[in-house]
């Protein structure tokens, strides 16, 4: 894509309104250094040095948005703890619009804390409570998305599993952006059983795509384009899913794109360095809907999603990517091109 191209779609991004759905989550980063094993047992002692806070999960989602899209609406379940208070602060922070999300007095929010020395992790702690909303949040949250449709662009829901996303939630909120013509994403846990049928991309890793599909897993061909397994999976979950588009993300591979009556498309990595790859896919399904919700064809918006991820792999923690970021990075690939 010329970068001429990218900057028109870039353009469009900032008037889009997108909503999330999804699992919320604090990201907590322990920051240290090892300078010895402890005497207890053989592991490291690491000193720390400081920690970071950050949205995660459907929240990081909203944060990545948040770099291009003006308004950014997020819907989860908080906690009224400690954690969920300071998650509810950095949303505020970075002005992403939670008044419709869910407060229970009796969750526990989900933190993820990773303890990391030398850039590499040591250890990952979960706090998490899977907890689905009750039949009551559910009418009470399709009405607000009903209410909110007509000023929507695209929807994504993202599923990390925890309970908050569930086939009766996620098939009431797709049929009405249907009816309205909105687009609308989803970032699957095959684990965590929803049906997505009817959502117009599906975003599943390779171990995740192949799991939904009921295909046998194995290690990736060298070369993804010739991987006979991986095409079989898109395939099947094209048919599944009733999907426009299934965008399979491939790690420091790439992404292989599968769209209805077309051939699969390869898009190989951009990532040059790979320090963290906490949140990568959170980039992947932000950057490659806000492209199609700002005209661009599936294959310029996953090459839009895969230079965004291999930018914040390149960096520590739950990271994002800036517009002059983005832009770069495909300045790069042209210079070397």
């Amino acid at each position: 894509m010329k970068l001429s191209q990218l900057e028109r779609i870039l353009d469009r991004a900032r008037s889009k309104r997108i909503m999330v759905i999804g699992d919320l989550m604090l990201d907590e980063f322990v920051w240290g250094k090892v300078g010895r094993i402890s005497p207890e047992a053989p592991v490291p002692v690491v000193e720390v040095t400081g920690e970071s806070f950050y949205p995660g999960g459907a929240a990081n989602v909203a944060r990545n948005l948040r770099e291009f899209v003006d308004h950014v609406a997020l819907i989860g379940l908080f906690g009224k703890d400690h954690s969920g208070q300071q998650l509810r602060e950095l949303l505020a922070e970075r002005e992403i619009d939670i008044s419709n999300a869910v407060e229970e007095g009796t969750f526990h929010t989900i933190v993820k804390t990773r303890i990391i020395a030398r850039h590499q992790q040591v250890v990952r702690v979960d706090r998490e409570q899977f907890t689905g909303p009750s039949s009551a949040q559910i009418t009470k949250i399709v009405a607000a998305v009903r209410e909110n449709l007509p000023q929507i662009d695209a929807i994504i829901f993202e599923d990390y599993g925890k309970g908050f996303l569930t086939t009766e939630l996620v098939s009431q909120i797709t049929n009405d952006a249907r009816a309205q013509g909105k687009m609308v994403a989803a970032d699957p846990n095959p684990r965590h059983a929803v049906d997505w049928r009817g959502v117009t991309v599906v975003k599943p890793n390779r171990a995740e795509a192949f799991l939904a599909a009921g295909i046998s897993w194995r290690d990736p061909d060298d070369d993804p384009a010739v991987d006979v397994d991986l095409k079989r999976a898109g395939e099947v979950l094209l048919k599944k899913w009733q999907t426009k588009y299934v965008l399979v993300t491939l790690g420091e591979h790439g992404m292989m794109l599968f769209q209805q009556k077309h051939a699969p498309h390869y898009i190989p990595t951009k990532a040059r360095q790979v320090f963290d790859v906490s949140g990568a896919g959170d980039t992947a399904i932000a950057l490659f809907t806000l492209g199609l919700a700002c005209e661009a064809t599936p294959t310029e918006a996953a090459e839009i999603a895969n230079h965004g991820s291999a930018v914040v792999v390149s960096k520590l923690g739950t990271a994002t990517v800036t517009r002059d970021e983005l832009i770069s990075s495909f300045r790069e690939d042209s210079d070397r091109g």
